[in-house]
Order: structure tokens, then sequence, then C-alpha cells
């Protein structure tokens, strides 16, 4: 994990992602233009989408995405560093970010609430087989 590299606007954790040599970013993204998410942090004056006051009901762009989306939501109501922390925990415990292109074990929950639960008590359902984060 480099966790100097945090997350994207939109919530992907560029700490984590396999293309995080090569990528510059949601500032030199290719699509950068083209990015809906990028356009509204910055007419907004924001870092980030988790800065915003409507980021819990915000499905545009990225944020349609299950991940993005429960990691925006997370970040807004613990911060960011609480979501590091727990990405760091995560892959600790063996979740893979990226296993095929961008789809990994945090692709696997069926919803942003399922994912947030997760990150919040560090257990995949069932718990009773131990599945805690260490």
């Amino acid at each position: 994990m480099k966790r100097e590299l945090g997350i994207a606007r939109c919530g992907p954790a560029c700490c984590l992602c396999t293309e995080n040599e090569n990528c510059g970013g949601c500032d030199r993204c290719a699509q950068e233009e083209e990015c809906v998410n990028r356009r509204c942090t910055l007419a907004r004056g924001l870092g980030h989408c988790y800065e915003c006051p409507d980021a819990g009901e915000c499905e545009k762009g990225l944020l349609g995405k299950v991940k993005p989306r429960a990691f925006t939501r997370f970040a807004r109501a613990h911060g960011e560093a609480a979501l590091l922390d727990r990405l760091e925990a995560g892959e600790r415990d063996g979740m893979v970010y990226h296993r095929v292109g961008v789809e990994g074990d945090y692709d696997a929950f069926p919803s942003a609430e399922a994912l947030i639960a997760f990150l919040e008590s560090g257990c995949r359902p069932p718990c009773a087989n131990g599945g805690k984060m260490v």
C-alpha cells in the first residue's frame, strides 16, 4: 500500500491501485476534461467528493459504482485517514483491491451500505467464522 497516494477525488483507492506507478492522478488524467467528478469538485472548490455536503446521495460519474460511492461515504463519515486505515487492515487481512483489471474483493459487495458495514466492522458476513480484519 502506498498510503501517501490516498484516494482519488471520487473515492477509488489510489493507494492500492495496480496502476499507481503509471498514473498521474486525477489532475493529470487523460480523461480529466470529461470527468464529471473532477469538474464538480473543482467547481465547488473541493479536493474530494467526500468533502461535499451532497456526498451521501450523489451518484454522478464514478459515484454510480458501489466501491467509489462506499469509500466516499465512509470518508465523509469517518475521515480519509480512517478509510486508509481500514484499507490497510484489509490488505493485511488478504483483501485484494484489483484481481482482474480494476475489479477486486471490494467490488464483490452488493451495495455501498454492505461495503460500508464491512469497513466499519472489519467483518464480512457471516462474522461467526472469525472474519475480522486485524
